[in-house]
């Protein structure tokens, strides 16, 4: 498989041409070839390195376990019979387990895994793929740290309330009343309830909520829309799979991505909510679209690796490969959204074709997130504004609405308040400037927007508003009929923008005067007075 060392790592690279799946890309391990379930993404076989990137994901995992069970031992004892081999495989794999706990001595220095702890990860995984980045578990030597791989499998095998309430004994803390599970203290919980109670207004302070839930924000929020929406009654959902299936959507957002993360996607659906809240679209939505809407939005960027389409392409990463390029990251969110739901078993108790046509659906509201397809989507909207032929009575034009609902929900952020826009504009240019060190550090071009040098925050977020968020709240303002709400955020937009103008005028002067007082100064400390300069004379700007 082609990757790019010390990258990706070696860990997922297979060179051995026998090794193949041998199930045709573009498949669900589910369905029979040629199944119409994944009709959009039928394509023809895929290979890297002699692996076929099929999507059955059992057998990928068992050849990379040969692989690895072959660098690390040797070859296999010939008294393994194949009716041992699931046995033989569990005991491999739980002594990597051991390992790993041992501390670290597998960890390369660099902080990239070798190829036991890609083991654990792969059979950890719950998605359809292999990890997009397996520098994801941190060892530690101080005592009493747990290795992230065992936290995660205890939390499996315990329920959310009994791990809490186990780590709350371990750390001498008390239950107020005699068998009591808390998952947090009575005055947290008192807030978080407080804030859900007022969750349908703009100014919801998504960051403080998942403080007061432990970091458990996307799964509180879907768990009460839920309940408002009266969903779980409706499609008769299992509340244990319910849990299940958010819990594994919140856990396969990366912690680590200062932007894509968990809290991205609680704060979309919050948006989200509030945009089905709209007079003009509240009436006409059925039980089906509000579900698909709110799970659309809480899973439309899981296992979002932190990086952008185009370094997956230019990379040649397997993702690019098996998706030909196009939507890379959507189908994947997609896709392994699909495999949790099955996973969870949430829609099994409904008729098979409801549930394809479900995750069909979904699929259709994830992959409109794609921003390169942000014209697409525009010139449709405003052509149907134009004509006035929207009729909501249709599940299509619904759908429609849902997907742009969805489009506007993603990139909200410059619509919120200065402090909740400012955050989250300084989280995703931070996550623009990892990808652009990567890419210096490994002689590629570097990406627009990813240049901490040339990039500055205001720049970039007064081109963002400029081009893709103003041009598609206008639409939405129109469709609204200039809603409370649609009046509100494009207020809080025109102010934001001028904000970010004075920010980067602020900083352009200050930059042009340092140079033109302080010439002498510029070879030793340049970048911090233009850092600091420019950030200082900003924040007082009002």
């Amino acid at each position: 498989m082609p990757v790019l060392e010390g990258l990706w790592g070696p860990d997922i690279r297979m060179r051995d041409s026998q090794l193949s799946v041998g199930v045709e890309v573009g498949v669900c391990p589910d369905e029979a070839p040629r199944s119409p379930v994944w009709g959009p993404l039928r394509m023809p076989p895929v290979t890297c390195g002699g692996l076929s990137l099929a999507l059955e994901l059992p057998a990928l995992i068992r050849q990379l376990r040969a692989a690895w069970r072959a660098r690390r031992a040797g070859p296999l004892d010939p008294e393994r019979s194949p009716t041992n081999t699931w046995v033989a495989e569990e005991e491999d794999v739980e002594g990597i387990k051991d390992d790993l706990e041992d501390g670290n001595s597998d960890l390369e220095a660099d902080g990239r895994l070798n190829a036991g702890h890609a083991g654990v990860l792969l059979v950890e995984r719950r998605g359809s793929y292999p990890l997009i980045d397996l520098r994801i578990l941190k060892t530690s030597a101080q005592q009493g740290e747990v290795e992230s791989g065992t936290r995660r499998k205890v939390k499996r095998l315990l329920s959310f309330q009994r791990y809490c309430h186990a780590s709350r004994l371990l750390r001498g803390l008390v239950p107020h009343t005699p068998g009591s599970l808390h998952l947090l203290d009575d005055d947290y919980l008192g807030q978080a309830a407080h804030m859900l109670s007022k969750v349908g207004t703009w100014n919801f302070d998504i960051f403080l909520f998942d403080r007061l839930t432990n970091g458990n924000s996307l799964v509180t929020l879907m768990c009460h829309l839920f309940n408002v929406y009266g969903l779980i009654h409706h499609f008769e959902l299992d509340m244990v799979k319910l849990h299940r299936f958010l819990g594994m959507v919140q856990e396969d957002y990366h912690s680590q991505n200062p932007y894509h993360n968990a809290v991205h996607a609680a704060d979309v659906t919050q948006a989200m909510y509030c945009y089905l809240k709209e007079p003009k679209l509240a009436e006409q939505l059925s039980p089906l679209d509000v579900f698909l809407g709110l799970m659309a939005a809480a899973a439309h960027d899981v296992d979002h690796p932190g990086v952008n389409q185009p370094f997956l392409i230019k990379t040649r990463h397997h993702l690019a490969s098996l998706y030909q390029n196009t939507s890379v990251l959507e189908s994947h969110h997609w896709r392994s959204t699909v495999g949790m739901l099955r996973e969870s078993g949430l829609l099994s108790h409904l008729p098979v074709d409801m549930s394809q046509d479900i995750e069909q659906q979904l699929g259709s509201l994830i992959l409109a997130t794609d921003i390169s397809r942000q014209n697409e989507f525009l010139s449709t909207f405003r052509e149907h504004l134009d004509n006035q032929d929207l009729d909501l009575q249709l599940a299509s034009h619904r759908h429609f609405i849902l997907q742009i609902a969805l489009k506007c929900a993603d990139v909200c952020n410059p619509c919120r308040v200065w402090e909740l826009s400012r955050q989250w504009s300084e989280r995703v240019c931070e996550e623009f400037y990892r990808q652009g060190d990567l890419e210096r550090k490994f002689d590629l071009e570097i990406s627009p927007l990813c240049n901490q040098q040339a990039d500055s925050v205001p720049a970039v977020q007064i081109g963002f508003i400029s081009y893709i968020v103003e041009p598609l709240f206008e639409e939405w303002h129109r469709f609204t009929e200039a809603s409370l709400l649609s009046q509100t955020m494009m207020g809080h937009l025109h102010r934001n923008k001028a904000r970010w103008s004075r920010l980067r005028f602020a900083r352009t002067h200050s930059e042009t005067h340092s140079h033109a007082e302080e010439p002498e100064l510029e070879p030793e400390g340049e970048g911090e007075s233009e850092e600091g300069g420019g950030g200082g004379e900003g924040e007082d700007i009002p």
